[in-house]
């Protein structure tokens, strides 16, 4: 007489698959918040690579066209601008296809006790700052060291790690995406690129072109980067206008022979609306890059005419 073989009871087939479904479910919920974490920092990961130039998350084929350094000079106090500007880049270089941006906080080492505690929990969760040898200033060289340091930093050998580098200020807001649009067509040399202002009543500072680019922002093609790092006659002028001393350098040296203006896309927040030129006036939709957004109020406005985030509910 065969055995009858016996099958478990619904009851304990349940018992018995419990624990495995709940493990399943507990694996899932894993993977599901781990996603949701590794897509929330994607863009900061795109944004804030390493320091050699590297990015973390390799980006598309389509963005490797164009390569941008992007530097913020800001002061170690300015946490909540840092917060504010992360953001801001973020949710560009996220999206962005036109370039590969890499997005960095430039400031001297001049760091008081008060903090280092906040910059070591910034440096440890995003990897987004450098600190350069230098006291903290505004026209005492701190320009010079930015752009001199950057070759031993990021330098690649024969290779350039960039295509252009910007120097952008905290109060200045760049779309990533006209600019790189306005830089597509551009030669990859000898590039100087802002806003270009006249200085007749400085003559004897800005020389033949009697112009030079705002200090808020501007772009300067990698070879003048590797340039600056080596000139005797850039680090016998380091101290001054920053924006001045820096088309002085190029004017005495004949560099910077593509020079291109961004007026209008590249212009002063009129606040108050009291005064309209080409250098200043309000909002415009094909705006490449608009400075003196000092507070939150002026970055709310920006924000909001841009669209940024409109889309929230």
């Amino acid at each position: 007489m065969s055995a009858t073989k016996k099958h478990p009871s619904p009851s304990s087939t349940a018992f018995l698959l419990l624990p495995l479904a709940l493990l399943t479910l507990g694996y899932m919920f894993y993977l599901h918040n781990f996603h949701v974490i590794s897509f929330s920092c994607t863009s900061f990961v795109s944004a804030f690579s390493t320091a050699n130039g590297t990015s973390k998350t390799p980006p598309p084929a389509d963005r490797a066209n164009l390569n941008m350094f992007f530097g913020i000079l800001t002061m170690p106090h300015l946490h909540e601008r840092r917060h504010l500007l992360r953001s801001v880049y973020a949710l560009q270089t996220h999206n962005l296809t036109a370039a590969k941006v890499d997005v960095r906080f430039i400031f001297c080492n001049s760091i008081g006790d008060a903090y280092k505690m906040h910059l070591a929990l910034e440096i440890t969760l995003y990897g987004d700052i450098i600190i350069l040898d230098c006291a903290e200033n505004l026209n005492d060289g701190k320009t010079y060291t930015y752009f001199s340091s950057l070759p031993s930093l990021l330098g690649t050998g024969h290779k350039r790690p960039y295509d252009y580098v910007v120097k952008a200020d905290d109060d200045a807001y760049f779309r990533l995406d006209n600019l790189a649009l306005v830089l597509k067509d551009k030669p990859r040399d000898d590039l100087y690129y802002g806003m270009e202002v006249q200085c007749d009543y400085v003559k004897s500072i800005c020389g033949v072109h009697n112009t030079f680019m705002a200090g808020f922002g501007y772009v300067l093609s990698w070879d003048l980067v590797e340039w600056i790092a080596e000139s005797d006659t850039a680090r016998s002028n380091k101290k001054g206008m920053e924006d001045m001393m820096l088309a002085k350098w190029f004017n005495l040296r004949g560099r910077a022979k593509n020079r291109y203006n961004g007026v209008p896309a590249m212009y002063d927040y009129n606040v108050n609306m009291s005064e309209k030129n080409d250098y200043q006036h309000d909002f415009i939709p094909d705006t490449v890059a608009v400075h003196k957004l000092k507070d939150n109020f002026k970055w709310n406005r920006a924000l909001e005419y841009f669209n940024v985030t409109n889309s929230l509910k």
